[in-house]
């Protein structure tokens, strides 16, 4: 009876020793808006693994990824990938993919014109002025056939990199967040969805044109390299790819994004 009192007593404390080894406070660096109010979504689901998420907001692209590769964060979800291989490639970061989120689709908006035939020679068009998002944009505008860009430059072409301007358009790269503040300054701006969303810009109803829904710039979950074998890491993209998270995109977000699992 002693033995079993004594094993039950054991069992009781190893219980509670593993459970908090198990259960994570999660730092989790997103940028603010549609990345943020998802990611609020996504802490409701991870508490029934255990985990806490403490979301910590960002108002640039430049600070998350660094945070994270100095250990400040443990995740961070705001960036599609050809953003982080730039990023990697740039400042030597060991970050890994470990999932997909959703797309936001880019946009071009103006508050000048109606619609892209009313572009006039010589008029002013504002991109994201980091070198994905950047290309992003270029790509976009030759799309709608408003410029050609040299293939050989992929997903990340530059101003440099235009091989057709019929328009004579003016280029001028802004930071990214600036851009809904530039809508008075110039023709045409391109947009990242987040950023449009905070200043109140419909992409569905308040654009110009945008992105299609396959375009490759899905957002991504990241980690360090050597965290992503971690069981808390797939819990979070078990959350992030959970069917309450698609239905809280496609009804809440109405269109704006679009699931990317």
């Amino acid at each position: 009876m002693r033995l079993l009192s004594t094993l039950a007593a054991a069992a009781a404390l190893a219980t509670l020793t593993v459970a908090p080894v198990f259960a994570k406070e999660i730092k989790l660096g997103v940028t603010t808006g549609v990345h943020e109010q998802v990611a609020e979504k996504v802490a409701e689901i991870i508490k029934a693994k255990g985990h806490t998420l403490k979301i910590v907001a960002f108002s640039d692209y430049v600070l998350p990824n660094q945070a994270l590769a100095d250990g400040d964060l443990d995740a961070n979800s705001f960036q599609h990938k050809p953003y982080l291989d730039r990023q990697k490639k740039d400042r030597n970061f060991d970050l890994t993919i470990v999932g997909a989120s959703f797309v936001a689709p880019m946009a071009v908006y103006s508050d000048k014109i109606k619609a892209l035939t009313d572009l006039k020679a010589g008029d002013s068009v504002a991109i994201p002025n980091d070198p994905s998002n950047g290309g992003r944009a270029l790509l976009l505008l030759a799309k709608l056939g408003l410029i050609e860009v040299d293939a050989k430059a992929g997903l990340t072409p530059g101003a440099a990199d235009i091989t057709k301007n019929p328009k004579n358009l003016k280029i001028v790269e802004l930071d990214a967040a600036q851009l809904p503040r530039s809508l008075p300054d110039v023709t045409l701006a391109a947009i990242n969805t987040n950023y449009a969303l905070e200043a109140k810009l419909n992409p569905t109803k308040d654009s110009i044109a945008r992105e299609d829904a396959d375009s490759p710039y899905a957002n991504v979950i990241v980690v360090q390299g050597k965290n992503q074998s971690e069981g808390w890491v797939k819990d979070l993209v078990a959350a992030y790819n959970d069917p309450a998270i698609r239905t809280f995109i496609t009804d809440d977000l109405k269109g704006a994004v679009v699931p990317a699992f």
